[in-house]
């Protein structure tokens, strides 16, 4: 098992979130919900960093966190340095859901433009930013047109782009993908990885899925049933250029046995054999 760490002599700026005993517990009739308890993570900037685990393990409640769309119970959380709640503000950090959440009445490009617009950036600023956002995101030929003109995929491409509007330093990220068919949520695994490398923002990526969490992460972090908990932490090491080759590679494989058997339970027992 691999216990997971606090890197106390990195500066707010080599940390994007540093997160210190965290637990979160949710007021209910009869008995308390203990959703998180004692969570250690480190994500270094520019990092990947996936959650996994069982549904109900606080995956998206830890997101939810680090985004301040809740608040920690106790322990202590920051965003580069910053508390969540400063950090929000500042909008160091962009974030995509499952459902895409496009504004219906509004084309790609002024979906993509409304976190500048909220922000009072001019309008000849918007239009450069949408521009350099739909060409990294491959919509250029399409910012014209509404969402429900464009499929699943290029939805959800819009909706990264419109969470990199402001240049975030970091990218949070619920199950983004986990609603599109295979071959469309391979490549967008492979977009999001050429995506992550040309901004350098650290991305943490809430999934179910362990090839998906392998393929795109630099490490994988496993919890376990509630109260979720950081149960092992796996580094993936297959380097920065993660094309569908990788996806036959044999430490590719490796990794995702690896997670597997993390998540149940069976990779402790094999360390402690040795």
């Amino acid at each position: 098992m691999t216990a997971p760490q606090i890197d106390t002599t990195a500066t707010p700026a080599d940390v994007a979130v540093s997160a210190a005993g965290v637990g979160k517990v949710f007021p209910a009739k009869g008995a308390d919900v203990i959703a998180l308890t004692e969570v250690d993570l480190t994500v270094g900037a520019g990092e990947f960093v996936s959650l996994i685990g069982p549904s109900g393990c606080g995956k998206s409640t830890l997101l939810r966190l680090i985004a301040d769309l809740d608040q920690a119970t106790s322990g202590a959380l920051s965003i580069f340095g910053k508390p969540a709640r400063a950090a929000r503000l500042d909008q160091d950090y962009g974030i995509a859901f499952q459902q895409a959440g496009l504004l219906p009445w509004r084309t790609v490009a002024a979906n993509i433009s409304l976190p500048l617009e909220l922000n009072g950036t001019s309008r000849a600023a918007r239009n450069a930013r949408v521009a350099e956002l739909a060409e990294l995101v491959g919509l250029t030929d399409f910012i014209d047109r509404y969402p429900d003109q464009l499929s699943g995929g290029m939805q959800q491409r819009v909706a990264i782009a419109r969470a990199l509007a402001t240049s975030p330093k970091l990218l949070l990220m619920d199950e983004p993908f986990g609603a599109l068919d295979e071959m469309t949520r391979e490549y967008l695994q492979s977009e999001l990885t050429r995506i992550a490398g040309e901004t350098g923002a650290a991305v943490v990526f809430v999934t179910h899925s362990i090839p998906e969490a392998v393929f795109l992460s630099d490490r994988v972090v496993v919890m376990s049933p509630r109260p979720g908990r950081i149960t092992d932490v796996i580094e993936t090491a297959l380097g920065d250029e993660r094309g569908e080759a990788l996806r036959e590679a044999p430490e590719y494989f490796d990794r995702v046995t690896a997670v597997r058997e993390a998540l149940h339970g069976t990779r402790i027992e094999r360390a402690n054999e040795r």
